[in-house]
C-alpha cells in the first residue's frame, strides 16, 4: 500500500483542518517544501496536495506551491482543490502534478470531468469521492449532495475512473480510526478500482488495517502533523 502524507495550503502555509471546517483551520508550517523535504529525506514517494484557498474559490489558487515542491523534490504529486476547467488542469500538470483530483467538479459537471478521463486520461485523473453518511459532498465539503457514494463511484468506474480517493468527513481530523466498513463496501462494489483511504488515521496500526482491507493507498494528516506517527515510522514501513 502506498504511504501519501497530505499538505493542506491556505495563504502559501501548510494547515490542517477538522472536519473540513475553515474555521478550525491551524497551521503546522509557514514553509509546506520545508515539510515536502522531510517526506522524501525519509523514503516517501508520494504526496497528496491540496489548495483550500482554491476549492473555497472554485479555481487554482496555490499552483506556486505545486511547482516549487515538484522542482524541488522527486515526490510524485497529486493536486486538488478547486480545479473546475481544463485551463485549470493545464496548469497543475505544467507546474509539475502528477494527478490532478477532482470532487466536486464530477458532481456538478459530469460531462467536463469525463471530458478530463479523455483528454488526460485514467491514469492522471483522481475522483475525489468525500463523504458524510454515504452521501457526496461537494465545495471543500461545505455543502453535502443527494448522490449516494458507491453508485457515484461505480459510475465513473463504468466512464474510465481507475484511481478514488474516498475521506469520510465524519472522521477527518479527528484522530479516531479510519472508515473501514466503507471502504470494504467499497472495495466489494467497485472491485479493482485503486481506493486510497482518507480520514482518521491516528496510529501505525491504522494504516496495517487498511492494507489488509485491500486499499492501494492512505493518506494521513493529522497523525503526522501531531506526532502520532514519527517521519520514522512512515519511512519503516514504508520499506516494509
Amino acid at each position: 500500500m502506498r504511504l501519501i502524507p497530505a499538505i493542506d495550503i491556505i495563504d502559501g502555509k501548510c494547515v490542517r483542518l477538522t472536519k473540513g471546517d475553515y474555521n478550525t483551520r491551524k497551521i503546522y508550517n509557514e514553509n509546506p517544501l520545508e515539510i515536502a523535504k522531510q517526506f522524501e529525506a525519509n523514503g516517501i514517494e508520494y504526496l497528496h496536495l491540496v489548495d483550500l484557498d482554491g476549492a473555497k474559490s472554485q479555481h487554482i489558487v496555490n499552483h506556486k506551491v505545486l511547482e516549487q515542491i515538484a522542482s524541488q523534490t522527486s515526490l510524485k504529486i497529486d493536486f486538488g482543490g478547486g480545479l473546475k476547467s481544463e485551463a485549470d488542469l493545464k496548469t497543475a500538470f505544467e507546474s509539475g502534478a502528477s494527478q490532478i483530483t477532482g470532487g466536486s467538479i464530477a458532481v456538478r459537471n459530469p460531462e467536463v470531468f469525463k471530458g478530463w478521463i479523455k483528454t488526460f486520461g485514467s491514469e492522471k485523473i483522481i475522483l475525489g469521492a468525500d463523504a458524510k453518511d454515504e452521501k457526496v459532498a461537494v465545495s471543500g465539503w461545505q455543502e453535502s449532495s443527494q448522490l449516494e457514494l458507491l453508485p457515484f463511484i461505480v459510475d465513473y468506474q463504468n466512464e474510465g475512473i481507475r484511481y478514488v480517493i474516498c475521506t469520510d468527513i465524519s472522521k477527518d481530523g479527528m484522530l479516531g480510526g479510519t472508515s473501514n466498513e466503507l471502504y470494504l463496501k467499497i472495495l466489494k462494489e467497485a472491485g479493482g478500482i485503486n481506493l486510497i483511504a482518507s480520514g482518521g488515521v491516528s496510529c501505525l496500526e491504522d494504516l496495517y488495517q487498511l492494507a489488509e482491507i485491500g486499499c492501494e493507498g492512505a493518506i494521513i494528516g493529522k497523525a503526522f502533523y501531531e506526532g502520532r506517527i514519527s517521519l520514522k515510522e512512515l519511512g519503516e514501513f514504508n520499506v516494509r
